[in-house]
């Protein structure tokens, strides 16, 4: 036959049939694929003596063709079936590790596991601190180091963590302090007082631990006083050089800073600048009229009435207004 010479299957029986131990990965012989060969040599067989004692030439070449083709075919089905049962054979044996592997594991307490991963759970805890680090999160940073020195007793790796958390919170506290007072003195150049105040009491309340935020809120009122301080000698030197117009703009903007006591000293001066101011006004008015320019003569009129509104001088420009802003809207459209 054709493979009655095969050496692998001779190899292969004469171990089974010896009652030899077959050891892992060695090939065993496949049953199933013999069994199967058997039987469809032995129909083959039977219905090629059928055709031939019934000179029935059709049944006995196709039993023989059957036959021939079982028999050529045995030994691949067989090598092929040895093949697959040492490919099993192999992952059962992992399988196998795996499992004893895990129950051993299962069966180590949880100190001697922690010693077993000792390597890997210090390299993801300070994998984790390095993450908090870069997020900003100290407090976060700092349970996790107290960990890795109470739990793991890396106590060298600790104190350099700490180290390294102190020297990055300090940094970043005082740039973001540094941003906030200079947001604070712009406030204060621009004279917005209040809000300047509101953002020395926010400072204060984000960084309690930093020496540079004492005494933000006397720095805005230090400032202030200085402000105001400077606004009462351009006023009264103004006064004096009877610049009018620019001593008013003064004394209007002194006005929010003065309480009335502190005002007192500067009544009189400020009734001769509003009276000179008043007086000034009167005299633009007057001659823009004459003058027939009536643009000018609106406008002038407008700001007397607002501001210097109970002033006989007002009351008399409120009774001709409406006609001196008409005869100013004719000569736009002329």
């Amino acid at each position: 036959m054709c493979g009655a010479c095969d050496p692998e299957l001779r190899r292969a029986c004469a171990g089974k049939l010896t009652g030899g131990d077959i050891m892992p990965g060695e090939r065993t012989l496949p049953y199933w694929t013999i069994g199967l060969y058997v039987v469809v040599v032995a129909a083959a067989a039977a219905a090629l003596a059928v055709g031939v004692k019934q000179s029935d030439a059709m049944t006995a070449a196709a039993a023989g063709v059957a036959l021939a083709v079982g028999l050529c075919t045995m030994p691949i089905g067989i090598r092929l079936g040895i093949q697959a049962g040492q490919s099993e054979g192999d992952d059962v044996s992992a399988l196998v590790d795996a499992v004893r592997h895990l129950a051993e594991e299962q069966a180590l307490s949880d100190d001697a596991r922690r010693v077993l991963n000792r390597a890997r759970e210090r390299e993801l805890l300070c994998r984790a601190i390095e993450e908090d680090v870069n997020a900003e999160d100290w407090d976060a940073a700092m349970v996790l180091v107290k960990e890795l020195a109470e739990r793991f007793g890396y106590r060298s790796d600790a104190e350099e963590f700490r180290t390294k958390i102190e020297t990055a919170r300090y940094q970043t506290v005082e740039r973001r302090v540094d941003e906030s007072i200079r947001e604070l003195d712009k406030l204060i150049v621009q004279t917005r007082w209040q809000e300047a105040l509101n953002e020395a009491a926010r400072i204060s309340r984000l960084y309690p631990d930093s020496p540079r935020v004492e005494g933000l809120r006397h720095r805005v009122e230090t400032a202030r006083q200085r402000y105001k301080s400077e606004l009462e000698r351009r006023f009264l030197t103004t006064a004096e050089n009877g610049q009018v117009e620019e001593a008013m703009e003064l004394l209007k903007e002194l006005d929010q800073y003065l309480t009335e006591e502190e005002a007192e000293p500067y009544r009189e001066v400020a009734k001769g600048v509003i009276g000179k101011a008043r007086e000034n006004l009167g005299v633009q008015f007057k001659l823009a009229v004459q003058d027939r320019q009536w643009g000018i003569a609106a406008q002038v009129g407008e700001q007397i009435i607002r501001e210097f509104p109970n002033t006989r001088m007002a009351q008399e420009i409120r009774e001709v207004i409406d006609d001196i802003r008409q005869r100013a809207s004719g000569m736009v459209s002329s």
